[in-house]
């Protein structure tokens, strides 16, 4: 069942997207999202008592996380829709129940608190429905564990989708209000010592912290939530004027690089480098093209010789030239112009000789 995963993810990603778009979090755009799509028919797939069973279990359980952070709040609220639909569509009887871990219970009844200030009480319906119905199956780990049974990586360090995820709020959650008291106090009590060691409150080495620290810390901290919000204002603003003007801008993107591309060839072949004085002997000729209104200008210039074609043009214009010198002339690499290699003759013993130096 585990090869199923990624699909019904994908299909949750899908359906969580769509509910998204509508910048609601009533139950009644996510039931018409739900008939749109038909989503019930997930298990509507022809499998056996077991398999229906161990899929019910698998749907509910990648659905689960989207209820907690660190996503977004009507994301949350869209994946406490879908595990709600999920359990009462399933074909199973009794009802595959949605894993719930201990330490996760605080973050479902502090969701449970938000939704009640904010006023959404149908989300607030729907969690306690469940609740009422014994939906959930509270126990020490979010997922089974087997023993000697290793799981793979790739599910559990899974990438979060980007869409769904709040953006970092760091700086709001470590500057409270309690903290920022605690810190006037104790900037407070500091002015005090300082006061009473020294008469002159005014000394450079004892002037270490600035006086508005904490009113200055405080600004800086609502500024730079405006900002962040302003910039998810302005990302989804561009993200949906790109989509319909990204045709244009592409079209617009490759004149401007094939006119640029243009102006640096037209640049680089219109001017002759001076030549150094080793390489004085070579000399460069460029001829100018005519220019062309539609087009540009564009210089073309005339190929270089080698070496070989200018001697070549040198001895055909003195009339010295030799037709053997045409042809390809191929030396061996060990001899020399002229060298003639001759056979070392061995010497042979001479029995006549000998004897007659013994008889003398």
């Amino acid at each position: 069942m585990e090869h199923y995963r990624r699909a019904v993810r994908t299909d949750c990603e899908r359906i969580l997207g769509t509910f998204q778009a509508t910048d609601s979090v009533r139950y009644e755009e996510f039931s018409t999202i739900w008939r749109q799509m038909n989503f019930s028919s997930i298990f509507y797939g022809q499998m056996e008592g077991s398999e229906t069973r161990a899929f019910a279990r698998l749907a509910l359980s990648v659905v689960s996380p989207y209820l907690f952070p660190p996503y977004t709040f009507q994301i949350r609220v869209g994946g406490l829709y879908l595990l709600y639909g999920l359990y009462n569509t399933q074909l199973t009887a009794p009802k595959e129940k949605i894993r719930l871990a201990l330490k996760d219970w605080g973050e479902l009844i502090r969701f449970q608190q938000d939704a009640v200030n904010a006023q959404h009480y149908d989300v607030v319906y729907i969690l306690r429905k469940l609740l009422s119905e014994k939906a959930f199956y509270f126990t020490a780990m979010p997922d089974v564990l087997f023993f000697n049974l290793k799981r793979k990586r790739g599910e559990k360090g899974r990438k979060l989708c980007d869409a769904f995820v709040d953006r970092p709020s760091r700086p709001q959650e470590l500057i409270s209000a309690d903290m920022l008291e605690e810190l006037a106090n104790v900037h407070e009590h500091y002015e005090k010592l300082k006061q009473a060691v020294s008469p002159q409150p005014d000394t450079p080495g004892l002037s270490l912290i600035k006086q508005n620290l904490v009113p200055k810390l405080h600004s800086a901290v609502l500024s730079y939530y405006s900002w962040q919000q302003n910039q998810a204002e302005f990302d989804s603003q561009g993200g949906k004027s790109d989509v319909g003007a990204g045709e244009g801008t592409s079209c617009q993107e490759s004149s401007q690089r094939a006119q640029l591309l243009q102006s640096i060839k037209s640049r680089s072949y219109g001017q002759a480098a001076e030549a150094s004085k080793s390489r004085r002997h070579r000399q460069v000729e460029l001829t100018s093209a005519a220019t062309d209104t539609t087009t540009g200008e564009v210089s073309n210039y005339k190929k270089v010789l080698s070496l070989k074609e200018r001697t070549q043009l040198r001895f055909m214009s003195q009339g010295n030239l030799n037709k053997e010198l045409m042809g390809v002339t191929r030396l061996w690499c060990l001899t020399t112009l002229g060298e003639k290699t001759e056979e070392k003759k061995k010497r042979r013993f001479n029995w006549e000789s000998e004897q007659e130096s013994d008889e003398h």
